[in-house]
Formats: structure tokens, sequence, C-alpha cells
């Protein structure tokens, strides 16, 4: 079972048309909510595009350098469904997935996500966005990925699973939590607090990036959250 069945599955399975992130970017003026099956298909696409096209296997790294965001979603639970183990290293991997202008030394595959609010491509030669268009919208793995596989930096799908319901537990998070977050998904701390724990609890999250102080006020009301994670 993978870091996707364990902690996703569920969640769509329970109510694939509620929110499951919803993307301010204060620099950009942009609000973007995804429901969870729309979420979905963007891991299925992500995780058959690493498979079929980069030959990701179980336990192979891949390099996901990108800021929060609801992009960022769909490519980590790809990522994670196809088996991979997740990093902030390029060294080495499969593929870096990185926001545009990054960089990725060392990794056999560099795809530039846009981060575009309507996920329209970025140019790029390996473009992630409109490559994973032309991949099926569901995942089926070819082999169970066993739990002691590796799935963030050091952490096995096990652990990072555990983790996560517990960091869940600590923070309050429940299948009533609407999360209002300024976290930033560094790893492994930022990304297992500020998104896998509120996949854990069975929230929903309103995610603000470059956010503005005087505006997360009204953002709270205007999206009824329930609960804060700051930055």
């Amino acid at each position: 079972m993978t870091v996707t069945d364990a902690l996703f599955a569920p969640l769509f399975a329970a109510n694939p048309g509620r929110p499951l992130i919803t993307h301010y970017d204060d620099a950009a003026g942009t609000r973007v909510e995804l429901s969870r099956a729309t979420v979905r298909n963007w891991a299925a696409k992500t995780a058959n595009w690493l498979r079929d096209e980069h030959d990701v296997e179980p336990g192979d790294p891949v390099a996901v350098l990108l800021p929060a965001h609801w992009q960022t979603a769909g490519v980590l639970l790809g990522a994670w469904w196809c088996g991979a183990a997740v990093t902030n290293d390029p060294a080495g991997a499969k593929v870096a997935v990185v926001a545009p202008g990054g960089e990725a030394p060392g990794a056999v595959v560099t795809a530039v996500a846009s981060l575009h609010p309507m996920g329209l491509g970025s140019g790029a030669p390996v473009d992630y966005n409109d490559d994973v268009r032309v991949f099926g919208d569901d995942f089926a793995p070819w082999e169970p990925v066993p739990g002691d596989t590796p799935a963030l930096l050091r952490s096995t799908v096990d652990e990072v699973v555990e983790e996560a319901h517990q960091r869940a537990a600590t923070l309050g998070i429940t299948t009533a939590s609407r999360v209002l977050s300024t976290v930033e998904w560094t790893l492994p701390d930022g990304l297992l607090n500020g998104f896998l724990a509120v996949l854990a609890g069975g929230g929903s999250l309103v995610q603000c990036s470059n956010a503005a102080p005087d505006l997360l006020a009204a953002r709270r009301a205007g999206e009824q959250t329930t609960l804060d994670l700051v930055g």
C-alpha cells in the first residue's frame, strides 16, 4: 500500500466531490479550488506519466522542488501512487519536477510545472502540465508496493503514514476541519504538517501562498476555516 492509497484514497471513497485544496496566491491574486476527484485525476495522470514515460519504479527517487500549491499536491500523490521515494535532492533522481526557472542538477529528467492557476503549460522542453494530460485518469499499479519501500527522504511508506496520523492527532485535524495554512511544504516537517496531516485527519486545506497578513482574517471568515497552521 502506498502513501496515496493509505492517506488519500479513503477521502476520495468517502466523498469525491468535497474540496481537498483551495489555493490562494496573494502575489498573483488567484484562487483555485480542487475537489478530491480532481486531485485524484491529476495524481493518476502523474503516476502513469512517471511510470510509463520515465520508468519510475517503487523506491526510485523523484525530486519535488515545488512550493505549496495545488499542482504540487498532484505531483506528490502521483509520485507516491507509483511507489516513488519523494526527495528534495535532485542528484540521482529519475525525475525532478521544478517550478519555472528552477534547476535540478544531477536529475535524469527535469520537468517544469507551470504553477499556472488554470494548469496551462510552461513551454519547457519537458512540460509537466502538458505532458501528463495524455495519460490515463486512473492508475493501476503493476505490483503491490511493500510498506518498507522508501517514500519520503529516508522514511518508509509505513513510517510516513504513521507519522502523518500522529501529527493529525497532535494538531487536532479531523474530518470536520477546514485548515487555513501558510506552511510551506518543506521536507519533511512542512510537508507532514501542512499537507499529509490534513489528509490523515480527513480535513480540507486552504493553502495561502505569498500570504498577505491583512487578508487572512477575511479569508478565515469567507472560507469558514476552523484551524490555522502558521508557517
